[in-house]
């Protein structure tokens, strides 16, 4: 009632008042579009994490390979392999193309211009259906490369799994011609949900919830290894080296192709007698920000745990801090 007494007043006509309720009525608008504009301005910005990485077998390559859409990189690091046999229509950008100095550290991806050029002068869209593979001792290749497609904006992503090694196994084609193709339209499009930086990191080291793993070998988590500026690890992580989700200790693979990845059955086996639950902030954290990727991109879009983020500049960075650094094995609690 009160609110139908207002308008009867202010927005019905009267000609004694109707140049003030005209000024009214004009201050209501006027309020109305500033009161937009500051919503907007201070909206959080959305990111972008509508990607989807699968691992894929040779059989939906060969299912899949005349699908217009489909482009396939090869990221094996020797050109001779690429040379002497590749998956029909691959180009061959090698991943170690794709990180360089950043004027301090190491091994870091390079500016987004950079990275523009690389995928497009191999041919990459966004809109691509993207294929990645490496050989067979090394998925941490494929998986740092898709992991770097999610991060710069591509939405449709796959590793083959077993990489080339896998793919010729199963007897399926391959060739040495070398693909013609023309250069993509690849826009970068920066999805900060995937990372997360040292001053981000900092304050949830000890945090419940948190749980920061660690992919490196035994000798390099426990600061038995002399190669950093400091050696150990973040206090409280996990240590879960990468092999453990492949099959490089069984021995009825390990000789035939030891990165094609374990069961997701299994994989879930491992992360509960840990005590790493869907729920929980997870942070994956390296040596360089490689290997991190295999357990990242396990974690996030196999599994579908929901909180997974990569601590890209890793031991390389942490190290060189005076942040604290546990050596020895893991913790238990």
């Amino acid at each position: 009632m009160e609110q139908l007494t207002f308008f009867k007043k202010y927005f019905s006509w009267n000609p004694k008042t109707w140049l003030t309720n005209k000024l009214i009525r004009l201050s209501v608008i006027f309020f109305g579009a500033f009161l937009s504009i500051f919503c907007l301005s201070f909206s959080p910005i959305v990111a972008n994490t509508s990607a989807n990485i699968q691992f894929v077998s040779p059989s939906w390559i060969e299912e899949n390979i005349k699908n217009p859409n489909l482009k396939i990189l090869d990221v094996r690091i020797n050109p001779l392999e690429y040379i002497d046999g590749h998956l029909p229509q691959a180009v061959n950008i090698a991943d170690n193309n794709f990180r360089g100095p950043d004027g301090f550290l190491p091994v870091q991806y390079w500016d987004s211009e950079k990275i523009v050029q690389i995928f497009a002068k191999a041919g990459i869209s966004n809109n691509d259906k993207i294929v990645v593979y490496s050989d067979g001792t090394n998925v941490l290749g494929a998986t740092m490369v898709a992991y770097l497609l999610e991060r710069s904006g591509a939405k449709d992503i796959a590793v083959v799994d077993g990489g080339y090694k896998g793919y010729k196994d199963a007897n399926k084609i391959v060739t040495k011609e070398f693909p013609r193709y023309d250069l993509g339209k690849f826009s970068l499009k920066d999805n900060p949900s995937v990372r997360i930086n040292l001053k981000e990191l900092e304050p949830l080291i000890g945090k419940q919830g948190v749980v920061i793993i660690d992919p490196r070998p035994a000798d390099l988590f426990e600061g038995k290894t002399n190669l950093w500026v400091r050696n150990g690890h973040i206090p409280g992580a996990k240590n879960i080296p990468w092999p453990t989700f492949t099959e490089a200790n069984n021995p009825n693979e390990a000789l035939k192709n030891p990165h094609k990845l374990k069961s997701l059955d299994d994989i879930k086996q491992i992360l509960a007698s840990r005590n790493i639950k869907p729920t929980d902030n997870i942070i994956v954290s390296c040596s360089t920000g490689r290997e991190a990727t295999l357990q990242y991109v396990v974690l996030k879009h196999l599994l579908g745990y929901p909180n997974v983020r990569i601590y890209e500049g890793s031991w390389t960075e942490y190290s060189t801090t005076d942040l604290p650094v546990e050596t020895g094995p893991e913790k238990t609690t």
